[in-house]
Formats: structure tokens, sequence, C-alpha cells
């Protein structure tokens, strides 16, 4: 990757559907340039999806929780751990989840459209898992900024 890559990636990671002459414009490339990058920075695995951001609101998810989780010491076997995280991953309520350091072993972010659904999602993947020695749910108020955008410096 060149400097000229990451201003296209600066540029594209925030607007996928932005035209490649445009783009090549502010660049100093040609549309096909720009094209042939992005589809060697897609082969390359850079690029990893391009996504529609939905407004969850306007799809009757209204709550957003952040929850913490600490599990049992020595409970867990690696295999058992990586299904752990595996099946968490591949639950639709899961848009995020972190295996992290520090007291807690997972950050995970989770959308429902109402708390009825939190408690059953909290009761099958938490209260029920011999795993989890404890988790604590934090309840979002308010979207101050929500995004997957990575960071470019490209001077």
């Amino acid at each position: 990757m060149d400097k000229l890559d990451l201003k296209i990636l600066a540029r594209y990671q925030y607007d996928t559907r932005r035209i490649a002459a445009s783009i090549g414009s502010e660049v100093g490339l040609s549309a096909a340039a720009v094209q042939r990058r992005l589809k060697a920075l897609r082969a390359a695995g850079v690029i990893q999806a391009e996504l529609a951001q939905l407004n969850p609101t306007a799809l009757g998810v209204r709550i957003t929780c952040i929850v913490t989780i600490s599990m049992a010491p020595s409970s867990a076997p690696h295999k058992q751990l990586d299904r752990f995280k595996r099946e968490l991953s591949a639950s639709p309520a899961v848009q995020q989840c972190y295996h992290v350091t520090g007291t807690m072993d997972f950050v995970v972010i989770v959308t429902v459209a109402a708390m009825e659904d939190y408690a059953a999602f909290a009761r099958r993947w938490f209260e029920s898992n011999k795993m989890v020695a404890r988790f604590d749910t934090h309840v979002v108020l308010q979207r101050v900024k929500v995004g997957v955008g990575v960071p470019i410096e490209c001077a």
C-alpha cells in the first residue's frame, strides 16, 4: 500500500457510493486507476466489507446495550471459549464482540427491539452459561458516535 491507496481509503471508507472519478480527482488519479486500486485492496483483504449503516430506531431496534463479561477462572478451556466467541458472534443481536484485557474478558455491543428481548438474550448467553462468572450491562441513553472508520494518516 502506498500513499495514494491511503488517500483513496480515507475517502472511500466513509462513503462507498462515491464514484471513482470523484475520488480520483481529489487524489490525482483517473477513475480507472482508482477502481483498479480498490479492486486490489479488496483482494488483499484491506477492504473487508462494504456495508450499509442502518438507523436502528427506524427499524424498531431501540435498545443498545454495552455488556462486559468476566469468565469464570479456568472454567473455559480454549475449545469452549472459541465456541462461545463463535456462537456469540453469530447472534444477529451482537453488533460487536471484543475479547479484551483487564478486569473483564469480553465487551459486547448488543442491539434489541425491547428490554424483554435483552433479558431473554442475557438469560441465554450469560445467566445460564457456566463459563460466565459475571456480566454487567450498560444501556445506551444516546448514540453519540457510531462507526467503524479507521483513522488514516496520508499526509
